[in-house]
């Protein structure tokens, strides 16, 4: 009869590893990224991450990049699996460009509050009441909202998108409020309807807390992503996607800067700016500057996604094709 009692020698090795794990936890945590590296051979895999992500899965990443940068190196991958460390819709926009190929994540909770502040059913009812709008999507969208968009754009590359478009055309822009009010300060679009959609990283870095930093690092730019509020960007000296901030910090001759986004690009900046000094402004959700929903991404789980092939991105092929069509849209738009 078993009474839920390990055998005597499988209890002394539960017991050493439970020891080796509280004394050497850098140990644990290489024996889990070796288990990953040969369950990324065997799977004939590709780890894309995104900057956000913890410092152990980016160390581990084929590609580390924003969701502009992801998509593309998505698009290009010939492998088998595409382990995604990112947050949902990223795996989908995956999943989309390499229909063929599994797609898996780490976390299927790792999800967005511009996704969640965004369903597709209002989306739909815009498009039949004003016909004539082109609908110019964020890529922080679920695939259903995709695929009613003429357009998607990410946060490199939005202006761009948005100035590609007639000037007589109106626009939809959704989710993201804030980074639709610096496109159309940017572009001087007058006829763009903005939707009411913020990130809850972002939206919520207050302006005082960027000018108290100001005044204790007077010698730091400030370089603040789109995504933040309109206070906190004219306090910016640069403001650019995550890979474009991570590119003038490197390039600035400042050696100190003020990071207005998520901190998990920390790893990214040290990364081509050793020798400079970055500084982090709380925000007012939780007193941090970190996403939720990147964190939930954990090495464990990496290796679990990678060993069962799952959480899977499965996703309708009509919802697919009709997805591609604005996103190989973006893609083309050099």
């Amino acid at each position: 009869m078993n009474s839920g009692r390990l055998p005597c020698g499988l209890a002394i090795l539960d017991k050493i590893k439970t020891t080796l794990f509280h004394a050497f936890p850098m140990l644990a945590a290489a024996t889990i990224a070796d288990e990953i590296l040969e369950l990324k051979h065997q799977r004939k895999a590709i780890l894309l991450a995104h900057h956000y992500q913890e410092s152990e899965i980016q160390d581990l990443a084929d590609v580390i990049g924003d969701s502009l940068e992801l998509a593309r190196k998505a698009r290009e991958f010939s492998g088998e699996v595409i382990a995604f460390c990112g947050v949902w819709f990223m795996a989908e926009t995956a999943k989309v460009l390499n229909p063929d190929r599994i797609v898996v994540v780490p976390d299927r909770e790792a999800s967005c509050s511009l996704v969640d502040g965004c369903p597709v059913g209002p989306v739909r009812e815009f498009r039949r009441r004003n016909p004539g709008h082109v609908i110019v999507s964020y890529i922080n969208t679920s695939i259903e909202v995709k695929a009613e968009s003429d357009i998607l754009c990410t946060s490199r590359n939005a202006v761009q998108i948005v100035n590609s478009i007639p000037r007589e055309n109106p626009i939809l822009f959704l989710p993201d409020s804030n980074l639709g009010n610096y496109v159309r300060k940017e572009t001087g679009r007058e006829n763009m309807h903005i939707w009411q959609g913020t990130c809850i990283v972002h939206a919520t870095f207050p302006a005082r807390r960027v000018v108290e930093a100001k005044l204790e690092h007077p010698l730091a730019e400030v370089v603040a992503h789109p995504e933040c509020p309109e206070s906190v960007l004219a306090l910016a000296d640069f403001i650019g996607s995550t890979s474009a901030i991570i590119q003038h910090c490197a390039a600035s001759q400042a050696p100190e800067f003020i990071v207005m986004t998520e901190s998990g690009i920390q790893h990214s900046l040290v990364r081509v700016a050793p020798t400079k000094r970055f500084y982090y402004v709380a925000n007012e959700n939780c007193n941090c500057s970190e996403c939720p929903y990147m964190k939930l991404n954990t090495l464990d789980k990496l290796r679990d996604c990678l060993r069962d092939l799952q959480p899977r991105v499965e996703l309708p092929a009509e919802i697919m094709r009709r997805a591609l069509v604005p996103l190989e849209r973006m893609l083309a738009v050099k």
